[in-house]
């Protein structure tokens, strides 16, 4: 009897360079005036579209959007409704990881074992899961 592959076996060198490339060209747009903090976020969804978002900020701060959650909201607007990977890219080195909200948010989408693939502005992704990142995540 041979087993499934695990998301992250499934998803090739290949597939995850698109997605780390898509997050730093999204970087490129964020609106970041207020914190100088541009991120880039792709997800790649069930059917293998990848979707893209950057953090909008906003001078009353609580309305700042992150990128990860607008790379899900573009996502969820063309029908996407199961998440195959994430990549977050970040000017930082270690690269910056998703918050907490971002984190609970993927989790709607994405199993524990999803692979969420973390780069700096070059160099080669780290790599981690959803589990990993938020234990124990909130689902109904």
């Amino acid at each position: 009897m041979s087993r499934r592959p695990t998301r992250t076996e499934a998803l090739d060198a290949r597939a995850r360079q698109e997605l780390v490339a898509a997050a730093r060209a999204v970087r490129k747009r964020a609106y970041a005036p207020y914190s100088n903090f541009h991120v880039g976020a792709a997800v790649l969804d069930g059917q293998g579209r990848i979707h893209v978002g950057c953090n909008v900020e906003n001078a009353s701060f609580g309305l700042t959007i992150c990128a990860e959650r607008n790379a899900m909201a573009a996502a969820v607007s063309a029908g996407a409704r199961r998440l195959r990977a994430v990549a977050v890219v970040t000017a930082t080195r270690p690269p910056g990881t998703p918050c907490g909200a971002c984190r609970q948010v993927l989790a709607e989408f994405g199993d524990d074992d999803l692979p969420v693939l973390l780069a700096s502005a070059a160099g080669p992704a780290d790599e981690t899961s959803l589990g990993a990142l938020l234990p124990r995540a909130f689902r109904l």
